[in-house]
């Protein structure tokens, strides 16, 4: 692009589109890549809490059986918001202006993962204490 700014055949302004034209394709990247990292250790902890500290607590307190239900529900909502922050980043790649989509579902996501932490934190830090479970 200087090389034909330099030769006359494309202005400086067509320059300085294309620059910024290409800097925004890298911070929508760049997110992308962000999210996806993110993406990949939430649904890693929800996995390793699925699959072995909630079995752990019904084995060891029935009681616990509601809590850990629900908990198990709002992982499927977590990833639900998840895979639509996918689509949206995608979606981005050819429409900017779906930056306001992105940021609409990356606001659920934080929403529904501060109340769902809350939530475990206030049932089960007590019973994992009790119980003597390893995390």
């Amino acid at each position: 692009m200087i090389a034909e700014v330099a030769e006359g055949r494309a202005s400086a302004e067509v320059a300085r589109s294309l620059i910024n034209d290409m800097s925004m394709r890298q911070n929508y990247w760049s997110l992308g890549a962000f999210c996806a990292t993110y993406c990949r250790v939430v649904t890693m902890h929800h996995t390793i809490e699925d699959l072995s500290l909630f079995t752990s607590l019904k084995l060891r307190d029935a009681e616990l059986g509601p809590v850990v239900d629900r908990l198990a529900e709002e992982h499927e909502v977590v990833a639900d918001v998840l895979n639509r922050i996918d689509l949206a980043l995608v979606a981005m790649v050819t429409d900017p202006d779906g930056l306001s989509a992105v940021k609409a579902e990356v606001d659920l996501l934080a929403e529904v993962l501060f109340s769902h932490l809350a939530y475990e934190e206030e049932e089960l830090l007590a019973p994992i204490t009790r119980l003597g479970i390893d995390i």
